[in-house]
């Protein structure tokens, strides 16, 4: 019984790895058709779009994160000391944005913000906030879920009445006691919005951003096989940034339980 089922979680590992991996060796096998045989990756060294383009996506991503965590944290907080009651509505609104399609947001927020008072649509910078806020909102859904499962890990009440009781007020609570114990649900929500941010078209594209997106879908027009090969780049940076973020994040968990111990 015990060799039948260690056999059947291989072959639940095997199917999972090939569902995986086959998409991805299919790709690159294709990136390597271009003539020759490597010039869809050294042509991305040429490409001065690429480059650009990410940069804008990952600085468009930690802006949306700041202002993400800086919402959605002492939100979240709030919520587990004080109004226990209203979670299940703060939950449902966080749900939100699964309900509407980004299409619609991004023509809401063109049609809003595009006149008076706040032609935001009519400047670069106007359109770099209406596109993080955007973000934001999409968001939600995960950074909420990851900082209250971060303070659900906690005991909130006891860790605030301990720093009152030391004096500390509340932007003090919330910055050196509540968020470094929440620091690696918060790092892993942030994971998430990078993702959702690098890989966003529709916003991105209705708002004319030179973000990674667009390009990558452009690009598919013009050159196929270096799109493909765009497209496993940014997949490896992907899982870079997923690492850091986890090291990251191990390391914050031992200086936490260091600092616990003294």
């Amino acid at each position: 019984m015990s060799r039948t089922f260690r056999v059947f979680w291989w072959l639940v590992f095997i199917v999972g790895a090939g569902y995986f991996f086959l998409p991805l060796i299919g790709t690159l096998a294709f990136s390597l058709r271009d003539k020759p045989i490597t010039a869809a990756y050294t042509g991305l060294l040429e490409n001065k779009q690429f480059l650009s383009t990410l940069l804008y996506s990952t600085t468009i991503g930690l802006a949306t994160i700041v202002v993400s965590t800086a919402l959605v944290v002492p939100t979240a907080f709030w919520v587990r000391l004080k109004m226990p009651r209203i979670r299940p509505i703060v939950e449902f609104i966080t749900l939100l944005p699964f309900m509407v399609p980004p299409v619609v947001l991004v023509f809401g927020l063109i049609s809003t913000y595009s006149r008076p008072p706040l032609p935001l649509t009519g400047s670069n910078t106007g359109s770099d906030v209406l596109l993080v806020a955007a973000y934001v909102v999409l968001s939600l859904p995960y950074m909420y879920r990851a900082a209250d499962t971060g303070l659900s890990a906690i005991d909130v009440r006891a860790l605030t009445e301990a720093a009152q009781s030391l004096g500390a007020g509340w932007p003090t609570i919330l910055l050196r006691v509540i968020l470094p114990n929440v620091r690696v649900a918060v790092l892993s929500g942030a994971f998430l919005t990078l993702a959702i941010v690098i890989g966003e078209f529709t916003i991105a594209i209705f708002l004319a951003r030179p973000a990674f997106a667009p390009f990558l879908g452009l690009l598919g027009d013009k050159d196929p096989f270096q799109q493909s090969a765009v497209a496993l780049v940014s997949f490896g940076l992907t899982w870079v940034a997923m690492i850091i973020i986890s090291l990251l994040g191990r390391g914050s968990q031992t200086r936490i339980t260091v600092g616990g111990a003294r």
